[in-house]
Parts: C-alpha cells; sequence; structure tokens
C-alpha cells in the first residue's frame, strides 16, 4: 500500500493548528497580538532559514519577489484579524465565523487554478464544514449573541485568511514549500518589530520573552509546523482537499478543552467533533 505522505502533511498541519489556535489565544491575553505574531515570526524565521538556503537564488526573480512580498503583507494583516478575533472572542466563537475561509480558498482555486471537486468530495466538505459549527456551537440561545461581538473581526480573518491559503500553497508549487512560510513571516516579522519599536519600545517585548517563554515556544513551534506541513501538503494535493482535511482543528481544540481545561460540552457538540473528524478521514480515500 502506498503512503500519501502529503495527505499525512494535511493531517499534521490539522493537529498543529488545533494547538496552535489554543495556545495563540491564551498569549494574545497575555501579552498583546502584536507580540505574539512577533514572536511567531521571528522563531520561523531563524528555525526555516537553513532549509531555504538552497532556493534564495529564486529570491533573484521579479515575480517571485512580488508573490512573496504580497503574501507576506496579506499574512500580517489575516494574522492580526485572526489574533485579535481569539484575543476577544472564545475559541469556540472565532473558529464558527472563521470556517468562512474554506468555501473562500475552494472558489479561488477553481476561479485562478480551475481545480474541481467532484460531487462526493464536495459532499464530503459539506460535512466537515457542517461539523465544524455543531463543533464551536456551544448553545443555541445565544449564537446570534455570542458572534456579535467578534464577528466583523473574525470574517475579515476568514476572508484575509482564504487568501492566505491560496497564495501559500501557489507559492509552495512554484518556488519551494519552505521559501513560501520562511520569506512572508520575515516580511511580517520586520513589520511587527517596528510597530513594537513606534508604540512602547523593545523593552516590554524582552521581558515578556523571558516571563513566558514556555508559552512562546509552544505557539511559535505549533504554528511554524502548521503552516509548513499546510505547504507541503499542498504541492501535490488540490488546495481545496488539503483545507478541507485541516479544518477539522476546532474539533481537536475541542478535545483539547476537555483534557486541559476540564471543560464539559453539549452532545451536539461531541456529534460535530465526530463528524468534523470522519469527515477528514473519509476525504483522505476520495483524492
Amino acid at each position: 500500500m502506498t503512503i500519501n505522505y502529503y495527505l499525512l502533511f494535511a493531517f499534521g498541519a490539522m493537529l498543529f493548528w488545533a494547538l496552535g489556535d489554543f495556545f495563540i489565544q491564551k498569549t494574545t491575553r497575555k501579552i498583546g497580538t502584536i507580540e505574539t505574531l512577533a514572536f511567531i515570526g521571528i522563531f520561523g524565521s531563524f528555525a526555516l532559514f537553513p532549509f531555504v538556503i538552497r532556493d534564495l537564488p529564486n529570491l533573484f526573480s521579479r515575480e517571485t519577489i512580488i508573490l512573496l512580498v504580497f503574501l507576506g503583507i496579506i499574512t500580517f494583516i489575516a494574522a492580526i484579524f485572526d489574533f485579535e478575533a481569539l484575543k476577544i472572542c472564545k475559541l469556540s466563537t472565532a473558529d464558527i465565523v472563521m470556517s468562512v475561509e474554506l468555501p473562500i480558498t475552494i472558489v479561488l482555486s477553481y476561479l485562478l487554478l480551475g481545480e474541481k471537486l467532484t460531487l462526493v468530495q464536495i459532499g464530503i466538505v459539506g460535512v466537515i464544514l457542517l461539523g465544524t459549527i455543531l463543533t464551536a456551537t456551544e448553545s443555541w440561545t445565544d449564537w446570534k449573541i455570542k458572534l456579535e461581538r467578534g464577528i466583523i473581526l473574525a470574517f475579515t480573518a476568514a476572508i484575509t485568511m482564504g487568501f492566505v491559503n491560496f497564495f501559500t500553497s501557489i507559492s509552495s508549487r512554484n518556488i519551494s514549500p519552505v521559501m513560501a512560510i520562511w520569506f512572508p513571516w520575515v516580511i511580517f516579522s520586520i513589520l511587527c518589530i517596528i510597530i513594537l519599536i513606534k508604540k512602547k519600545g523593545l523593552k516590554p517585548f524582552l521581558y515578556h520573552t523571558s516571563e513566558f517563554k514556555w508559552l512562546i515556544l509552544a505557539i511559535a513551534v505549533f504554528d511554524t509546523l502548521a503552516w509548513l506541513f499546510y505547504a507541503l501538503a499542498t504541492v501535490k494535493e488540490k488546495i481545496g482537499i488539503t483545507l478541507a482535511i485541516t479544518e477539522a482543528y476546532p474539533a481537536i481544540a475541542l478535545l483539547l478543552g476537555i483534557w486541559i481545561n476540564k471543560e464539559k460540552i453539549n452532545w451536539h457538540q461531541g456529534v460535530g467533533a465526530a463528524l468534523a473528524l470522519a469527515g477528514s478521514i473519509t476525504l483522505a480515500f476520495f483524492v
């Protein structure tokens, strides 16, 4: 039996995105959005550099530079909205709205690359999306009220993240998966440092590095691995299918909440988690 390593990368991205969001929410509430993003970017920039050395000559291409700089800027914008939504909202609330990134990415892949999904694949993607919504919905009675608090941030994050997903995949295929992550992260790391210097200097940033070093290390490692695995997965697999598999990460986050925070869930959340995970696994057999 031939192992599809690209699908394994997709499942790896799902796991690490769940861990990343879980710890990002904690970190943004302690030290803020820009600092959290800066820590992730700096770690990824240094950790991935040895793996992009052989691809550095590609940066002499004007088309490559334009694509990667654009990706770096849009990643910065998307991450700011994403992290702010996670900081303001409950993790479940943000996950409901940000699941919109899945259809946005699929539409972009169809319009710009001509990637098509079969009716069976579309059906399974729908099951994953339904499972994600059920998983993230704690109560139907106050669903609308919860969304109103951070809906603009989360919805904007979903739209911009759809473009990040798409252009990360394009960069991964046309340049290299590691370069598709490394260069944009260098860009948004520089932007974060400039903002921090202008706002309050680097002293608080350096202090937090020591005070929350293990929490910072956790989010940096998990988020870097999640995006790297996503980039690796989309080299060969359709972008929509890869992202659909990773979109089950709220189910993993739910399990983390039960295990670490001793949270209790409603029956429909358990059903949703089962649907999302089952859909992700099933979709792997229909590629």
